[in-house]
């Protein structure tokens, strides 16, 4: 019962920090009186008709040590289309990352990737990358499946966004 309740609890608190993730805009860095509402409005409606590609961790790359779960939240928000580009060096003796994407929540928590997609093996990462676009509306809970999970575990190399539809005016 207690079990139950506590991941009720985790999954309340999640979705809340995602949806005021999602809901948050860069643009509205200074609430001040310079601030253009029409030009702000014009923007999101032009950016309504392209999509963007993100590299996924920035310049940091995928690799193991940065917290995915912050570079979403700071990211974000992400929407239809948009294209998560997964770049990581090719594998060597020691580190090799690989990109699944989880099946629901509850596996994205624990780790576990059974029943999980790999949809970037360990040399697909190189060059320009490997793209991912999320065309679907749902959560998509991403992982490095390397070192049996570890990289995942760990609590490093793993996020999960949920993809927003741009709205027109």
């Amino acid at each position: 019962m207690t079990f139950r309740y506590t991941n009720l609890l985790v999954l309340l608190a999640v979705t809340a920090s995602m949806l005021a993730a999602a809901t948050a805009n860069k643009d509205f860095k200074n609430w001040n009186s310079d601030f253009n509402y029409t030009d702000w409005a014009l923007k999101q409606h032009n950016g309504a008709q392209n999509s963007s590609r993100v590299i996924v961790g920035g310049s940091e790359k995928w690799h193991f040590g940065v917290n995915y779960i912050d570079w979403a939240q700071k990211n974000g928000p992400f929407y239809l289309n948009d294209t998560l580009v997964f770049k990581y060096d090719a594998p060597t003796a020691t580190r090799a990352h690989s990109v699944y994407l989880l099946k629901n929540f509850r596996s994205f928590l624990t780790c576990d990737l059974r029943g999980a997609k790999q949809v970037a093996t360990t040399t697909q990462g190189g060059g320009k990358g490997f793209e991912f676009v999320l065309k679907n509306w749902q959560p998509h809970y991403f992982a490095c499946g390397e070192g049996n999970g570890f990289h995942c575990s760990n609590g490093t190399m793993k996020f999960f966004v949920m993809p927003l539809l741009r709205w027109h005016f």
